[in-house]
């Protein structure tokens, strides 16, 4: 897709250090890391959203997300990794992509990136759980 770095990328017309370049995805470093060796995968495909990736590809973009996840730990010696995804609200990149972030004890990197709340009873838990059960498809 025109004016997409991601697609840029992938296409090889935008430089990146390249990690990996499979036909499930590709992988390079990011260029604002949270901490060196900080990974993202995307689909070679312009994708925006997870859901928008086609059902029969989760097992090769995943599995390469695993196998790369892996190799972040064991290639820094990080004690683990941090990997997430966005869907629209803070994407940097309108292109599907997961970051794979190498953690050590210590680094500072607290649980999630925002404050974390409460529900204020089991009933409304509930009612959160259900409309997220209904709208499954």
């Amino acid at each position: 897709m025109g004016g997409c770095v991601f697609c840029g990328i992938v296409a090889g017309d935008v430089p990146a250090f390249r990690v990996a370049d499979t036909p499930q995805g590709v992988a390079f470093l990011d260029t604002r890391p949270v901490f060196k060796g900080h990974v993202l995968v995307v689909p070679r495909a312009h994708l925006v959203t997870l859901a928008d990736l086609p059902a029969g590809d989760l097992p090769g973009y995943f599995g390469l997300v695993q196998r790369l996840a892996v190799a972040v730990e064991a290639g820094l010696g990080a004690g683990g990794t941090f990997v997430a995804m966005n869907n629209k609200v803070s994407q940097s990149v309108p292109h599907l992509h997961t970051h794979i972030v190498p953690r050590t004890k210590g680094d500072g990197l607290r649980g999630f990136f925002w404050p974390r709340t409460r529900y204020a009873d089991d009933a409304e838990a509930g009612a959160y759980a259900a409309r997220v059960a209904a709208a499954l498809t």
